[in-house]
């Protein structure tokens, strides 16, 4: 037995397997779209083509990664566990719902539902902007409970986007207070803040806070919000045309970072 494994993974529809030692390193992934065997130690061959044989098909090239870059090699000593690349948009609130559905014969909508398309839609169009040079983290868990709804980290800088369910409804900002619909007013500039400072802490770089709208059927702004960029989901993309603040390098290395479940341990 090589005592090797594999891992599949799944991001934005195209799928990597990873072979990784019994406690989780990883010595080698396959890219099934560019066919190609990826080794980061060569004398381990034959035990990974071997773990690989049932997923490989047609004809692959093995060799060393082709010029890999810090970032990817940081990335690649993470066990698959404590990599939150993976996550899916609203990946704790799916969770959540696979484990604890609601009563079939609920008579109001079960609110993580609505909070789930919520974190889908602003998700997915976050995840549009990674061709452009950023990248989307998504359900990154704090300790105590909380969660970072979404992390765009680019050439803009570093945003904790923070999301809300208002399909066809109204909404006024009145910082630090948010109202929806016939709701009660909530303080949730507040929370959405404190997210935003804790990720910088974690970070150790400046992370900006947006409340991304889903759905709203108008938005009043009363006045303009401190520090918080208030966006519809539609208009989330409006993050890509900030620039000249990180260079690439720099994103990847906070990427890295980001990625990896420990940083978010100590904030």
């Amino acid at each position: 037995m090589s005592g090797l494994r594999v891992v599949p993974t799944w991001r934005h529809g195209q799928e990597r397997l990873y072979v990784c030692h019994t406690d989780g390193r990883n010595v080698a992934w396959y890219d099934r779209d560019a066919g190609r065997v990826n080794l980061l130690s060569d004398d381990r061959r034959e035990d990974v083509l071997d773990a690989l044989g049932p997923f490989l098909t047609g004809p692959v090239t093995v060799g060393p990664p082709p010029v890999p870059t810090p970032a990817e090699l940081a990335r690649l000593t993470l066990h698959p566990d404590d990599d939150l690349a993976p996550n899916r948009p609203g990946e704790a609130l799916q969770i959540a719902l696979d484990r604890d559905p609601a009563a079939p014969h609920r008579l109001r909508p079960d609110p993580r539902r609505r909070a789930l398309a919520a974190e889908l839609a602003v998700g997915e169009a976050l995840d549009e902007l990674e061709g452009a040079g950023w990248h989307a983290l998504h359900s990154v868990p704090l300790p105590g409970g909380d969660r970072l709804h979404h992390l765009v980290i680019g050439p803009g800088g570093l945003f904790a986007v923070h999301s809300l369910y208002a399909r066809k409804q109204r909404v006024l900002v009145a910082d630090p207070m948010v109202t929806v619909g016939r709701r009660e007013p909530s303080p949730l500039l507040r929370r959405v803040r404190s997210v935003a400072d804790r990720a910088s802490y974690a970070l150790t770089a400046e992370v900006h806070p947006v409340l991304a709208l889903f759905g709203p059927s108008k938005v009043s702004v009363e006045p303009p919000p401190r520090e918080v960029r208030v966006l519809q989901d539609t208009d989330v993309s409006s993050l890509a045309r900030t620039g000249g603040v990180l260079k690439p390098a720099d994103v990847e290395a906070l990427h890295a970072m980001a990625r990896a479940r420990g940083t978010w341990g100590r904030v």
